[in-house]
C-alpha cells in the first residue's frame, strides 16, 4: 500500500514545474546575499539648538588607525577615524552654513602617521572653509589625540580629562626565547645585513637599537614641531618649556592649562558657548554626522564613528598590531 500511494505522490507533480528549477538555479546563482548590511553614507544630525548656523560636532573616539572596526552579523562594519574624518570634512566643506567645527577627543592616540593624517586633514578644512575650530578633550586626549587637537584654534578640556603624553613609543616582541623552549627555529635568508631589522625571532643588535631611536627622535621631532606652533601661537610656550614637559607625562586638565598645553578648562556646554560668542551668534544648531539609525539624543552622546577599539586592548588583537613587528605609536601606553 505504501509503495502504492509513493507512485501516486509522483505523479500530481506538474511537469511545468520541473521545466523551471533550472531557470531557478539560474536565478539563485545571480542573487548575491550580504550577511552584513553596507556602510551607508553619513547623515547630518540635530543634536540641539536652532537657526540657521551650523556647529558641527565630530568625535575623535578611541585608538587612531587606518583599521576600522569590523561588524558582528547583522551590523555594519565601521570605517577608521581616518576614513571617518575625511568623509565628515568633506561634507562639511560643502555645507555653507557650517560656522563652527568642534572635535571632541576621547582617545588615548594610536599609530604616527594615522593621527598626522587627521591632522593634516583638519588643518587643509580650516585653510578651505575659513571656519574656527576647537578641540574639546573629553576624557583622555593624549599623544597622538592631543597631536591632532593642535589643528584647533582653541583646546578645551573637561575638569577632569586627562592629556599630554607628548613622545613616541615603538614596542617589540622578542619571542627567540619562547621558540627555543618548544623546539622551533627560525631561518631567514636576507639580501642585505638590516633586511630583518627589528626581527621578533632574534635580540636586537646595538646598530639596530641605534636606528630605530633615530627614527623614534625624528617622529619625535615632528610631534614638537606641531604642539610648538600651536603653544606658541596661544600661551607663549617656548620650545625649552615644551621639551621640558614632552617626556611622555600625562596632565590633568588644570595642570595642563597651568602648563600652557590648553587653552581653557570647562564643560562641552561652555566650549559650544564660547563658539558662539566667538562667532557673533546668539543661535545656532549643533549637529553631527552619523551612519542611518544612530540615534544621537545630546551633545555626550558616543559618535559611533568606528575608531578601532575604544582601548588599549586593541593594540595587541589586530587594529594596530595584527603580527609580531614594531609600530611607531604617538600613544599613551601604560
Amino acid at each position: 500500500m505504501k509503495k502504492k500511494a509513493s507512485k501516486k505522490a509522483k505523479e500530481k507533480i506538474p511537469f511545468s514545474f520541473l521545466l523551471l528549477i533550472p531557470v531557478l538555479l539560474m536565478l539563485a546563482s545571480c542573487v548575491s546575499i550580504s550577511i552584513s548590511p553596507e556602510t551607508k553614507p553619513l547623515e547630518e544630525t540635530l543634536v540641539e539648538g536652532r537657526g540657521r548656523p551650523k556647529i558641527l560636532l565630530l568625535d575623535l573616539d578611541g585608538v587612531i588607525s587606518f583599521s576600522g572596526k569590523r561588524g558582528g552579523i547583522g551590523t555594519m562594519p565601521q570605517p577608521s577615524p581616518v576614513a571617518y574624518f575625511k568623509e565628515a570634512l568633506v561634507k562639511a566643506q560643502a555645507d555653507k552654513n557650517i560656522a563652527g567645527l568642534i572635535i571632541r577627543i576621547n582617545s588615548p592616540g594610536g599609530g604616527v602617521t594615522a593621527s598626522d593624517v587627521i591632522y593634516h586633514e583638519i588643518m587643509a578644512f580650516k585653510k578651505k572653509k575659513k571656519v574656527p575650530v576647537y578641540a574639546y578633550i573629553m576624557d583622555i586626549g593624549a599623544s597622538g589625540g592631543y597631536y591632532v587637537a593642535q589643528s584647533a584654534d582653541r583646546i578645551i578640556a573637561s575638569p577632569t580629562a586627562l592629556t599630554g603624553s607628548i613622545g613616541v613609543i615603538a614596542m617589540k616582541f622578542d619571542i627567540e626565547g619562547l621558540m627555543s623552549k618548544v623546539g622551533v627555529r627560525e631561518e631567514t635568508y636576507k639580501s642585505g645585513a638590516e633586511k630583518d631589522f627589528w626581527s621578533p625571532f632574534r635580540p636586537s643588535t646595538p646598530k639596530e637599537k641605534a636606528m630605530l631611536q633615530g627614527i623614534i627622535n625624528n617622529l619625535f621631532s615632528r610631534f614638537i614641531e606641531v604642539v610648538g606652533k600651536n603653544r606658541k601661537k596661544n600661551t607663549g610656550l617656548t620650545r625649552q618649556q615644551l621639551l621640558a614637559l614632552a617626556d611622555g607625562r600625562i596632565f590633568t586638565a588644570d595642570q595642563a592649562l597651568k602648563a600652557g598645553l590648553i587653552d581653557r578648562e570647562a564643560y562641552l556646554d561652555d566650549a559650544i558657548a564660547g563658539m558662539k560668542k566667538r562667532l557673533g551668534i546668539k543661535e545656532a544648531r549643533v549637529v553631527t554626522y552619523a551612519r542611518p539609525s544612530q540615534y544621537k539624543p545630546t551633545v555626550y552622546s558616543a559618535a559611533g564613528l568606528g575608531a578601532a577599539d575604544g582601548g588599549l586592548l586593541s593594540l595587541y588583537t589586530g587594529s594596530i598590531w595584527p603580527k609580531p613587528g614594531v609600530r611607531f605609536m604617538y600613544i599613551w601606553n601604560p
